[in-house]
């Protein structure tokens, strides 16, 4: 028993020397995190721009200026939301955005 409470002494030691190290990182890595996947959305339409552009075009049978539009404020919408929240300027506005090109 006094073998199992060293040992959960030194792992806790272990875990808090870890958390005193990274605690100014965690919060950062965590928004990169919950936004990695608007972040990979918006440099994926950005490469892939002609294709996205087509495809709302086809799809919605709209004309080019308003498939162009459409992607164009995805585009905007989802890196400049990420960009703000990672930034922690606007956080509450930037959520916003994401929610309103994802809804």
């Amino acid at each position: 028993m006094a073998d199992m409470r060293h040992l959960m002494n030194q792992a806790e030691d272990v875990a808090d020397q870890f958390l005193r190290v990274t605690k100014h990182y965690l919060p950062h890595v965590a928004r990169l995190c919950l936004v990695s996947t608007f972040l990979e959305d918006g440099v994926r339409m950005w490469f892939q721009w002609s294709e996205q552009s087509e495809y709302i075009e086809s799809s919605w049978s709209c004309g080019r200026f308003i498939a162009f539009m459409f992607v164009l404020l995805n585009l905007l919408g989802q890196l400049g939301g990420c960009v703000l929240i990672l930034s922690r300027n606007f956080v509450q506005n930037a959520c916003f955005t994401l929610f309103g090109v994802i809804g």
